[in-house]
């Protein structure tokens, strides 16, 4: 018997691919950091669109239906788009339709992934914090309001009106997310999320949750999560709050 006898090969559990703005430079590394044993996580990148609905998604949906091009020759065995505000905006049956059939495999959304998420908790009533401009929050908001949940305050750091701005989310420390994920925090909510899938969150989401006293959870977290139980992957993991260590 060699040393390298049982070993199995990269993803021998499930090969999970990923779509990201190309921007993005924060949910791969976290995603990475986070991995169960035998899943590996395959990143690609789409194009953001100021206006996405302005041609009816057209050109939106052209470029996931690109990207997946790309995963399939991956082979993964699921597809996530990771882009809040983007899946957000484009309607649930038409993203995950195009990836799923350009794809022929299983889709989900950060979108998805945050309702779901929020359900799982049992949650209604939220508060939210953000990289974005309160226009982008109030977007979100109506989303999430639209999906069963109440988002009682928001806040901030306007940092999504252009492509230099967009480049400064990535580069927020945990430390700044934490107080600013704090400061909008209200006693009456029952959770926090923290959303774009460029802002470093994980490690301030369980400082948050011992701070505050209730389940924190971030758009990257949420979409964890969820991309890897529509995965087939039950795996807890710990360091990352109520959501991905009981759920």
């Amino acid at each position: 018997m060699t040393v390298l006898s049982g070993l199995q090969p990269i993803g021998a559990r499930a090969k999970l691919g990923i779509i990201v703005p190309p921007s993005n430079t924060v949910n791969e590394a976290e995603f990475n950091r986070f991995a169960p044993p035998g899943v590996s996580f395959h990143f690609t990148r789409s194009p953001l669109h100021a206006d996405p609905a302005a041609d009816d998604f057209q050109e939106m949906l052209g470029d996931v239906e690109r990207a997946m091009g790309d995963l399939s020759a991956c082979r993964v065995d699921h597809a996530t788009y990771a882009c809040t505000a983007g899946s957000m905006a484009c309607p649930e049956d038409r993203l995950l339709g195009t990836m799923s059939r350009t794809g022929n495999v299983g889709a989900n959304s950060t979108a998805q992934a945050i309702v779901a998420a929020l359900n799982a908790l049992g949650v209604t009533t939220i508060c939210m914090a953000s990289p974005y401009t309160e226009e982008t929050n109030a977007h979100e908001a109506h989303y999430l309001k639209d999906h069963g949940i109440d988002v009682l305050a928001t806040a901030g750091l306007g940092l999504n009106t252009s492509l230099e701005k967009i480049q400064q989310i990535s580069h927020v420390p945990p430390p700044d997310v934490f107080e600013h994920a704090k400061s909008v925090d209200r006693e009456e909510a029952e959770a926090l999320l923290i959303c774009c899938t460029d802002f470093n969150t994980f490690d301030a989401i369980e400082p948050l949750e011992q701070a505050l006293g209730k389940p924190v959870i971030s758009s990257n977290s949420a979409t964890l999560w969820h991309t890897l139980r529509h995965a087939g992957i039950e795996d807890r993991i710990e360091g990352l709050g109520t959501l991905l260590r009981d759920h």
